[in-house]
């Protein structure tokens, strides 16, 4: 591979470096065309810490500018780009890229395989995410031809007719469009990737009933997102002929309907919730068990509950479109679903607190964030059920207490989870571990900042206070509210520098952290640290859902009581 006087990332014995402009141009090298899946994994990691500190930085200003009333520190088309960008940035290039990256790199360990089933498509897929990512951003660049460019400012959803040449004449919703239209094409590919392997690849004795939750979870998040990305991608379409060709899908006076774009929007847009959360749900399924020194309670009805999810999923995206006037019966049948989509996500919620229950729990870093993931996700399922019941919505929709509700899934629920992952999975991937005095500085941080921000969030949303607005009147009542909002935007803020120099100290400097630091129980910590290239040298057996438990535990397998 690279030449042996360049060290490979995360070995444990690294050779003295010797950074010649050639070594570093063949390190680099591997790296661009790799297609190797632990390094695109990695890629795919990189990528989302980028975007989530670059939309991170995006929030920052935004409360900057919320956290008084009547302030101008920027003007309101800045803060409608940084809107619409912090919301794209956060759900497509921060979202969708973590997903491929724990999948891209533990799938095939997990299942005793040596590499994604199409390690060529494997590659295309990230590099498509990436130059989608930097085509978006591409949009802050200068002013456009005849100054008709920079960024988009039609918030993420970028409803139709705002969209349309007549409103927004600049270039910004196109990159935006076009961006997520490159970004969807790999997504595709990577979900494509991730079914394949997992039904395809996996070692002796690894049935579908043994899978790591991890997999299981991962293939029904590819699969939604396989359903869910076509309509978002054909309204981005029918939205560019409509801009370029004379279409008039969007125009209302020329025959076509608003309510189309909504309604495609939104078919990919609530399922895509699920598509973000399902892969966290596998991290904790994973970290949870290992820290309470217990196998994870109700392992089918886990699996059962997954599918029920994907599935219920798809037909509740009316419920952001109660206010547009639907029908009594249509507002009745996705009240119904919406509230229906609670059976099976607490099902998990049960699950989860029933492996901790009586087990031998050690509060590590990836412990505690798991831990506040299962309390927040109970609250946002809380408020996710009064907002499914329409005269409830009628009257805070578009307002801070959604916000509020989906950002304790989105920060609350998944970023957490993130964080636990990384922590948990980081000394295999490096061979060091994360320090645990800077990993809980960065915990306590964040879950200070985190309810400073969002728990505080849903009062002003009760008090009328609408989303997406550049600034608000002193005799609201929401100055001091929003003082401390932007306060623990702050202090997450400081969290999230606190875990980046953990991560760069720690791989310089970090204990060793030898094959299996947890004392895990799945196939990837039967690997050295970091892995070889051809992950296994023997391809293994798996004899029950914990195979290393067999391994350690010959006396008292668990093949006896599957």
């Amino acid at each position: 591979m690279a030449d042996s006087t360049y060290p490979i990332p995360g070995s444990l014995e690294a050779p003295p470096r010797r950074w010649s402009q050639a070594a570093v141009l063949e390190w680099l090298n591997s790296w661009v065309i790799t297609v190797d899946h632990k390094k695109l994994g990695i890629l795919y990691m990189l990528y989302a810490i980028f975007f989530l500190l670059v939309g991170g930085a995006e929030a920052i200003v935004l409360r900057i500018q919320l956290i008084q009333p009547n302030l101008h520190i920027i003007s309101p088309q800045v803060f409608n780009r940084l809107f619409t960008m912090h919301g794209t940035t956060m759900v497509f290039l921060v979202g969708m890229t973590y997903i491929f990256g724990f999948a891209n790199y533990l799938i095939p360990l997990m299942i005793g395989a040596r590499d994604m089933a199409f390690p060529r498509l494997n590659a295309f897929s990230f590099w498509m995410t990436f130059f989608g990512g930097l085509l978006l951003y591409y949009s802050f660049l200068g002013g456009g031809l005849y100054g008709a460019g920079n960024a988009p400012d039609t918030m993420w959803w970028a409803y139709a007719p705002l969209t349309e040449r007549a409103f927004s004449p600049g270039h910004g919703p196109d990159y935006w469009a076009l961006s997520l239209i490159v970004t969807g094409f790999g997504t595709i590919g990577a979900s494509v990737n991730v079914i394949a392997t997992a039904f395809c690849m996996r070692c002796k004795g690894m049935t579908l009933m043994r899978l790591p939750l991890l997999v299981w979870l991962n293939v029904v998040t590819s699969g939604l997102a396989l359903i869910t990305i076509t309509p978002l991608t054909a309204a981005q379409v029918m939205l560019l002929i409509d801009r370029y060709l004379g279409g008039h899908f969007f125009d209302t006076q020329a025959g076509g309907s608003a309510l189309i774009w909504a309604h495609f929007f939104w078919i990919f847009g609530h399922p895509e919730v699920y598509v973000l959360v399902l892969p966290t749900f596998a991290i904790a399924s994973e970290v949870i068990p290992v820290f309470s020194r217990k196998a994870i309670f109700g392992y089918p009805a886990m699996v059962a509950a997954s599918v029920a999810i994907a599935f219920v999923s798809l037909g509740v995206w009316a419920h952001h479109m109660f206010t547009i006037g639907m029908t009594s019966v249509g507002n009745a049948f996705f009240v119904l679903s919406t509230m229906l989509v609670g059976i099976p996500t607490s099902i998990k919620i049960f699950n989860w607190l029933a492996t901790m229950w009586g087990g031998k729990l050690r509060f590590a870093t990836p412990m505690l964030f798991c831990t506040a993931f299962v309390v927040q996700f109970l609250m946002a399922g809380l408020t996710g059920i009064m907002l499914s019941i329409a005269p409830w919505d009628w009257q805070l929709h578009n307002s801070y207490f959604v916000i509020a509700h989906f950002h304790y899934i989105l920060v609350g629920a998944i970023v957490f989870n993130i964080f636990a992952g990384i922590y948990y999975w980081y000394p295999k991937v490096t061979g060091r571990m994360l320090s645990e005095k800077l990993g809980k500085w960065h915990f306590w941080l964040f879950l200070l900042g985190f309810h400073l921000t969002f728990t505080v969030m849903h009062i002003p949303g009760l008090l009328g206070m609408p989303r997406s607005i550049y600034t608000y009147e002193a005799n609201r009542g929401w100055g001091t509210l929003n003082l401390i909002i932007s306060i623990g935007g702050f202090i997450q803020g400081i969290a999230v520098l606190v875990f980046a120099v953990n991560l760069i100290w720690s791989y310089f400097k970090g204990e060793h952290a030898g094959n299996d630091p947890w004392d895990a129980w799945t196939l990837e910590w039967s690997t050295p640290s970091p892995p070889p290239a051809y992950n296994f040298a023997t391809d293994p057996v798996a004899t029950s859902r914990r195979p290393l438990w067999d391994l350690k535990h010959p006396d008292d397998p668990d093949w006896k009581y599957e």
